[in-house]
């Protein structure tokens, strides 16, 4: 329960209060009827001035001064704490936009996720999983404070249009995740953004299969049908239960410190031109090598133990994060 809850509530019962000490004391002292008592209470407390409804006693007319004083001070305070709230409401959502703009102004190499729907909502998990940087927008209000109540950077707009892209970094950002609800929006979004930044790493979905091929000639990365996807795995884990079980623990189910990888070897690492029984990563540095991904493109799986690294080429491995980050800083460092 924030602040501003807080004091409207207590305001409110602060009225009730008093409403509920008038009522009963014109009651009790001259012997009201229970609504004309509560009447007399409120059009004393909100200072209308109309006159009594019965005749009050000496102690009646003290203790109606006694509610004029208190009535009215609380009705002025409750007054003020309206107003205040209102306020505070407008100001606070004009303030709270700016500060996200300016919070969307300052990434840089990020990723922007078009769309929080169902599979944006994934990919959104997934990046903040992996501490990676990104913004969201979607045309959506409500899915935009859906995001920015769980902490993500988001913005309400359309993402079919340059000025929301540039809005959100297209120029500045590492990748982009076109998650919209029709292939018309995602083509149309690859395109912008392929045109605003041609080194984008684009990843989009796909509805039919008859526009994937669109989405690739149109710059898309990678291109994915989220019903084909879960159509095969379903197949899949009927006739091979134990494949599709390890697919899911690969996928999902590695634990919070264990992690599949991409680790790209660089030209000037002491590791380039080295075999990986000469490297003994999994020895040495405690990851295991799935996969070699060749700079010209092939991808080499299970890789040989005279398996050859050179410059240029991305390591497929699995280790804990600790190790990952060793490897990292192993394939990157400078051969003296």
């Amino acid at each position: 329960m924030n602040r501003l809850t807080k004091r409207m509530l207590f305001t409110g019962a602060l009225m009730a209060a008093v409403l509920a000490v008038g009522t009963t004391g014109f009651v009790l002292i001259d012997d009201y009827p229970v609504f004309d008592a509560f009447y007399m209470t409120v059009f004393t407390v909100t200072t209308v001035g109309y006159s009594e409804l019965h005749p009050l006693s000496q102690a009646g007319r003290v203790f109606n001064t006694f509610i004029i004083f208190f009535g009215v001070t609380v009705m002025f305070f409750a007054i003020g704490a309206m107003t205040q709230a209102i306020i505070q409401l407008e100001l606070g959502d004009v303030f709270d936009k700016r500060r996200m703009r300016r919070m969307i102004d300052k990434r840089a190499n990020h990723y922007i996720i078009c769309g929080f729907g169902r599979v944006g909502r994934g990919a959104a998990e997934e990046l903040r999983a992996a501490s990676v940087a990104f913004v969201i927008v979607d045309r959506d209000p409500e899915r935009v404070d859906q995001a920015v109540k769980a902490g993500m950077l988001a913005l309400a707009a359309d993402a079919t249009r340059d000025e929301t892209l540039h809005a959100v970094g297209v120029t500045r950002a590492r990748g982009m995740i076109s998650a919209l609800g029709t292939d018309a929006d995602n083509l149309f979004v690859t395109l912008s953004a392929k045109t605003l930044n041609p080194m984008l790493n684009l990843a989009a979905r796909v509805s039919e299969e008859a526009a994937e091929q669109k989405l690739r000639r149109a710059g898309a990365d990678a291109v994915f049908a989220p019903y084909a996807i879960t159509g095969h795995r379903l197949a899949q884990a009927l006739p091979r239960p134990h494949v599709s079980q390890f697919l899911d623990f690969t996928d999902k189910d590695l634990g919070t410190d264990v992690a599949i990888e991409q680790v790209r070897v660089k030209e000037t690492s002491e590791y380039a031109s080295k075999s990986l029984q000469q490297t003994q990563l999994r020895r040495d540095v405690g990851v295991v090598v799935l996969a070699i991904r060749k700079s010209s493109g092939e991808m080499l799986f299970n890789p040989p133990a005279e398996a050859e690294i050179q410059g240029g080429d991305y390591l497929i491995v699995m280790g804990r994060h600790a190790d990952l980050r060793k490897l990292e800083g192993l394939l990157t460092e400078v051969h003296a």
